[in-house]
Formats: C-alpha cells, sequence, structure tokens
C-alpha cells in the first residue's frame, strides 16, 4: 500500500471515512452489474471485499478505487449468452468464476511480456468510444427492469425489439414511475449536490419504503432475499474450461484487454491529476491478484471505477486505506446487514445502476473531437458504433485495427508547413495558418516536416519541395527541428532531392533537428550532407550560408493565406480563435479603466501585456486598441461615461506612438493596418451605424495627432486611403 509524503493520522481516518461511503456506494451498483453479468445480486458484493482489499495492497495509486463494474459484467454476460446459459442459473455460477480465473491468467501473461507498453497504441477515441457502446448497451439491457420486464443481451436491434416486447408484455406504470422518479434524483444530486452520497441513501429509502408499506400490490418486483455471511471461496473447475475452451479462453482474453487498457489508462490520468508516481507493472500485478480472487469469490471479472474513485476524490481521499476500509465495510455488511436486500425494490436498483452508466458515456468527449480533429471523431463513432451493432468482441477488434490505422495514417502524413517572416518581428512563421501575416522570403523556401521520416512519407516530403521551387529560388532550407528520425530510404531519397535542386543551382539546407539525426543521416549513406555543410543548427544560419541576412528581401505578394492581420505570436498562440480572444480582452480593459479615475498611455499599454499572457508585439497592441475604443463608445451609448475624454485622449496617444515606431515608413505595412482597421469599421457600419459615425470622429483626431507629430507618416496615410490602395 502506498501512502504520500507527510502521511498522518487525520488522514487515517478520513480514509476510512471515504472507505465507508465508498461501501455503501457500491453495494446497489455492484449488485446490478452482477446481475448483468449473470449472477444473483450478492454475488456483486462477494466481489467489492476480497478483490478490493488485495488491489489496495498492490497497487501503486494511492487513490483509485477497484471493483465491480460495467464493461467486465457486460462482456461476461455476453459469455454466458453466447454459451446459451441461462443467467442466475447454476450452470452460471460454474462458468463465471473460470471466467475471471482466465482473465485472471491472462492479466498476468500481460504482466510478463509487458503489455502496458503496447496501451500507447490505444487511442483515447478509441477506448471512449468502446467504454461509451458498451455503457449504451447495459442501458439498453437495463431499461426493460425499470418497468417490471425482464433483461437480456444482445445488439441494438435485438435489445430494441425486446425492450419494445417487454413494454407491450409486462408494462407496469408504478414501477416505470419509481424508476425514472429515482434517476431524475440522482442525475439531480449529481449536478447541484456532488457530496451526498444519494445512491445508498435511495436504496435504503425503497428498502424501507417496502418494508413499511404494501407497494408489492402495485406489482413493483424486489429482489428475492439472501443469505448472510461471507463468500465461500473455492477454486473454478478447470473440467470447465477444458470443455468449454473455445468459447472461455479467446472471450476472456478480450475482457482482460478491456480491463488492462480502461482501468490502466483511468489510473494513470488520476495519478497524472495528483502528481501521484504510477508503477504500471505493479498495476497490472494488482489487476491480475483482484480477478483471482474474484474467481474464489465465484464473483465476476473486477475492474477499476472511474465513477466511485471520482467520489472518492471529491471527499479527498490520500490513500488505499480507503479501499481496506471499504472492503471490510463490505464484509460487515455481508455478515450482518443483508436482510435489506429482499425489500430492496428492482426498479430502483436499475435506475441506480443505469445512473452510474451515464457517468461512462463520452459524448461531451465526442462533441469536442468533431470541433478538433474529424479523424477522431470519426474513430470515436467507428468503435462506439461497432460496440452497439455487433458486439463488445467485435468493438475490441475495431477498436485495435483503428487505432492502428490510425497511428499509420499519422506517420505517413505528418504535419507540414511553408515558413515566412512577419515585419517588425523575429522568428519565422507559418504562410498558411488562416489569418497569418508572415510573407515568404524572396529566393528563399523554408519548409517545415514534422514527424518521423521514413519510407512511408518521404514522397510528400519530395512532392512538397519541389512543387514549390520558384523561378526565383536561390535555396530550399527544411525546418527539421520536428524530424526525430530518418530511415535509410528517407536519407537516400534526400540525397537525391539534393543533387536535383544543385543542377537548378538551388542549394539544400536542413536546420534544427536533433543531433541523432545527423547520426542516422551518416548511418544511412547520407554523410556528405554533414560534410557539406548541408546541416545547420538554425534557420538563420542556413540562410546566412546562402547569403540572405536581415532585414530578409520579402516577396511583393503578401502571404499564401491572403491575410492582413500583421500580428505574429498571437496568432501563432490562438490561431482561428485569435480575433475572438482580442475582443474578449478588449470588452475586459475596457470595463476596468471606465472604472478607473485615471487612464494613460503607460497603464493601457501594461493592461494589454497582462492579458496577453506575453503572446504580444505592438502590432497586435495596435489592432487591439481599435477595439478597446469601440468598446468604449458601445458603452457609453449604453450607459454613459464620465471619464470618456480622457480615455479617448489616452488610446489616441498610445496609438499615435505605436504606429510611428511601427510602420516607419514601410508602405506595405500602412496598407495591411489600414485594410485590417477598414475591414472592422465597415462591419461596425453595418450593425451600428452611428457608433461609426462616433469611430469616425475619433479616427479624426488620431489622424490630426500623427500629423503633428509625424507629417510624412500622416502624408503617406493619406495618400494611400485616398487611392483605396488598401
Amino acid at each position: 500500500m502506498v501512502f504520500p509524503k507527510n502521511y498522518s493520522f487525520r488522514f487515517f481516518s478520513l480514509d476510512c471515512s471515504i472507505g465507508i461511503i465508498i461501501a455503501l456506494v457500491s453495494i446497489p451498483i455492484s449488485m446490478g452489474y452482477a446481475q448483468v453479468a449473470g449472477l444473483p445480486a450478492v454475488y456483486g458484493l462477494y466481489g467489492s471485499l476480497l478483490p478490493v482489499i488485495a488491489f489496495a495492497l498492490l497497487s501503486s495509486s494511492p487513490r483509485f478505487v477497484f471493483g465491480v463494474d460495467a464493461a467486465p459484467a457486460a462482456l461476461t454476460g455476453g459469455i454466458l449468452a453466447a454459451m446459451g446459459t441461462a443467467p442466475e442459473s447454476d450452470a452460471a455460477l460454474s462458468i463465471i468464476p473460470v471466467i475471471s480465473l482466465c482473465v485472471a491468467a491472462w492479466l498476468l501473461i500481460f504482466f510478463f511480456i509487458r503489455a502496458d507498453r503496447i496501451l500507447k497504441f490505444i487511442s483515447q477515441p478509441v477506448m471512449a468510444g468502446f467504454i461509451t457502446g458498451i455503457g449504451m448497451t447495459i442501458i439498453l439491457m437495463q431499461i426493460p427492469k425499470l418497468f417490471n420486464g425482464t433483461t437480456t443481451h444482445g445488439e441494438l436491434m435485438d435489445l430494441s425489439v425486446h425492450i419494445f416486447t417487454q413494454a407491450c408484455l409486462h408494462f407496469n406504470l408504478p414501477s416505470f414511475i419509481l424508476g425514472i422518479s429515482t434517476i431524475i434524483i440522482i442525475l439531480l444530486c449529481r449536478r447541484f449536490f456532488p457530496k451526498i452520497p444519494v445512491q445508498p441513501l435511495l436504496m435504503f429509502l425503497g428498502a424501507a419504503a417496502f418494508y413499511y408499506f404494501p407497494l408489492d400490490s402495485l406489482g413493483i418486483k424486489t429482489l428475492p432475499a439472501v443469505k448472510s455471511g461471507l463468500p465461500a471461496l473455492s477454486f473454478p473447475s478447470l473440467s470447465l474450461l477444458f470443455s468449454n475452451y473455445e468459447e472461455i479462453l479467446f472471450p476472456a482474453f478480450s475482457i482482460a484487454v478491456v480491463i488492462l487498457s480502461e482501468t490502466l489508462l483511468a489510473t494513470s490520468s488520476t495519478a497524472l491529476k495528483h502528481e501521484d508516481t504510477l508503477k504500471t507493472r505493479r498495476e497490472i500485478l494488482a489487476y491480475t491478484a483482484g480477478n483471482f480472487l474474484a474467481a474464489l469469490s465465484s464473483s465476476c471479472p473486477v475492474n477499476g471505477s472511474v465513477s466511485r474513485t471520482a467520489i472518492a476524490g471529491q471527499f479527498g481521499v490520500k490513500s488505499q486505506v480507503m479501499s481496506v476500509s471499504a472492503g471490510l465495510t463490505m464484509g460487515l455488511i455481508l455478515m450482518f446487514g443483508t436482510g435489506f436486500i429482499e425489500w430492496l425494490p428492482l426498479p430502483v436498483l436499475t435506475a441506480i445502476v443505469i445512473s452510474a452508466l451515464t457517468g461512462t458515456l463520452e459524448f461531451s468527449f465526442a462533441a469536442r473531437l468533431r470541433k478538433s480533429d474529424k479523424t477522431e471523431f470519426l474513430i470515436f463513432c467507428s468503435a462506439f458504433l461497432a460496440v452497439l451493432f455487433f458486439g463488445t468482441v467485435w468493438g475490441v477488434i475495431t477498436g485495435v485495427l483503428l487505432s492502428t490505422f490510425a497511428f499509420i495514417i499519422r506517420q505517413s502524413k505528418p504535419s507540414t508547413d511553408f515558413l515566412g517572416v512577419v515585419s517588425g518581428t523575429t522568428g519565422f512563421y507559418s504562410l498558411t495558418r488562416r489569418g497569418s501575416a508572415a510573407v515568404p522570403i524572396k529566393g528563399a523556401v523554408i519548409y517545415k516536416f514534422s514527424g518521423p521520416l521514413f519510407y512511408a512519407n518521404i514522397n510528400q516530403f519530395y512532392d512538397d519541395i519541389t512543387s514549390s521551387i520558384l523561378k526565383n529560388t536561390k535555396t530550399v532550407i527544411v525546418d527539421s527541428s520536428g524530424i526525430t528520425s530518418i530511415d535509410t530510404t528517407a536519407a537516400q531519397r534526400i540525397i537525391m532531392l539534393r543533387q536535383k535542386l544543385e543542377r537548378s543551382k538551388i542549394s539544400f539546407k536542413m536546420a534544427g533537428h536533433v543531433s541523432r539525426v545527423n547520426d542516422q543521416l551518416r548511418t544511412y549513406g547520407a554523410r556528405e550532407l554533414i560534410e557539406q555543410k548541408c546541416v545547420r543548427k538554425r534557420i538563420s544560419g542556413a540562410l546566412a550560408d546562402s547569403g540572405f541576412t536581415e532585414p530578409y528581401p520579402l516577396q511583393e505578394k503578401p502571404s499564401l493565406a491572403g491575410g492582413s492581420n500583421i500580428s505574429a505570436e498571437f496568432d501563432w498562440a490562438f490561431g482561428t480563435e485569435s480575433e475572438r480572444v482580442k475582443l474578449e480582452i478588449a470588452a475586459r480593459i475596457a470595463e476596468e479603466i471606465i472604472h478607473n479615475e485615471k487612464v494613460n498611455g503607460d497603464r493601457l499599454h501594461e493592461m494589454a501585456r497582462d492579458y496577453a499572457s506575453g503572446y504580444w508585439n505592438d502590432a497586435d497592441e495596435d489592432e487591439l486598441l481599435d477595439m478597446i475604443q469601440a468598446k468604449i463608445l458601445l458603452l457609453d451609448e449604453e450607459h454613459g461615461i464620465r471619464n470618456k475624454k480622457q480615455i479617448n485622449s489616452a488610446i489616441t496617444d498610445l496609438h499615435v506612438k505605436l504606429e510611428i515606431s511601427l510602420l516607419n515608413g514601410n508602405r506595405a505595412s500602412i496598407k495591411r493596418i489600414i485594410r485590417k482597421r477598414r475591414k472592422r469599421e465597415l462591419l461596425i457600419r453595418q450593425k451600428f451605424p452611428a457608433l461609426y459615425e462616433k469611430i469616425q470622429v475619433q479616427q479624426e483626431a488620431y489622424f490630426n495627432k500623427i500629423a503633428m507629430e509625424n507629417p510624412e507618416l500622416a502624408k503617406m496615410l493619406a495618400g494611400i486611403i485616398s487611392e483605396n490602395e488598401f
């Protein structure tokens, strides 16, 4: 058992009390999942005793909760259904411990072959889609029990037909109302009172209601009575395994994979959150021991519980004393407190299980993927639908195939870009990113490649560079800072590319990569690249070798993206969200300065830099001032601002100071600033005509200030505006 530093008796008593809460919460959830697996409900309590204590003693995670959970239970029930074994029958009671034993054996094999290293190839979208599919499948299985129907196993179509059939034959309205009401109460309490262990409270209230009131006359079912006592330990029948090894051994492998991947990923996430040190092989050994003891206890396979871990975290758990306490509490319940089970309404238990399962559904994660990465969203959907329509085994297969496919695709199509410079800033920026103001260096192609360079993607590397050559190109520089390795095929193709470029009198350089790449170039026959100084540590050095020094000559045309925004750092950090973020910053600064008695240019400058988190330059600040001025005028229209004259004067002064230093007679930069400003003003004129008129007044004051302090710049501005060059 692992204890954090400075662990004290105060934490010990806290963990013991949290363990009691976890045990109480586990009662209805574990009983429900036991029924999903095909066992009588009390076997869920058996699986929450010795396996939980064994995990606590062996695990390197001080806060994670282990026990009977959804995914292994559903997979176990699926094995029984495939074998044609009736749930809760004597045959089921004999087969399920054998399944748990096989799962423990597979996990032990995983321990010896270091299977934790393979998990890096199973992506989060695959696992999230798989678990969501299992969660939805179990919810569909449980729905008939809300209205006094019977459950079954199968896929979406089978379960949908079964729900409809059971509703037609056995629908009981009081039972359904009781179940739905329980779900609503749990979800509301989870939202507004997350620290209240509402599940055991509802369970005991339901049992008390049945004990004191004749609710059975309404047709509401309860669980059968069970005898008190600890589980009788016995070794599973190996003869069953030998006679049914095809139906048990290989499906048990899929359960072991799910336990390993789901629990280890969730445990790792919890450890990272609390900065705990996790030993993955030790975790696998803990899973093995837990499932071996589940087999001896005649229980179904056991797994990590994300939902109960979250509950323990809410109460501030510090160590696995919590799990030992939970296991001992469950032992006391089995010896002295099982009498309530026969009074427990089945709809209440079912509702608690369904509510717990809603916590496993990752639809919010899928929604974020849909916005950020369409490929990973499709992977999530594929894994989810594979489980829902074809079953959990096919879900595992689909998940593994999708993970492999996604890995190969990402490696064979790495991120690439072409880079340029932004006037007045240092560094090299994307030419293709939306809103970018970077401009190509005249006569130079700077190509960025991110990822390992090998036989599957070297053609893309070669084609991207050769297709970018212009008539005036003198040098090609590869920003290789993202290249982590090169294979022999890639090394030879780079040599061929260099020779082709040199025949056209174009130099070739690679700059910024780690020294290991140079070692590989020498090993794979590309030593000449190093000997002839075709590799450099920095892009600026590679440019200097080819005769390019700052200030670099720029192409007359704007960047490939056609953007007019001259900011660089901010766009690099926030990309397509940069405009929205600037508007938010402008609104916050405007709200703050209207309440200050004294506002000046220095204070505005300081606020702009503070709010921008360091991603800022003079061009960003100049644009921000336009936004602040518009926001000030809008607030003045709505509420009236007492010190607006002082504020506008401070903004104008800072505007002039920034633009004189920023533009410095650079006609191209002036045109880009005016273009951006004009576009913003036209939008304001469409939405706020009166505000537009006030902005024009402010612009006139700004122009007059420029004319006094820098007549040449004012003359250039007037010429550009009058000729509509922007």
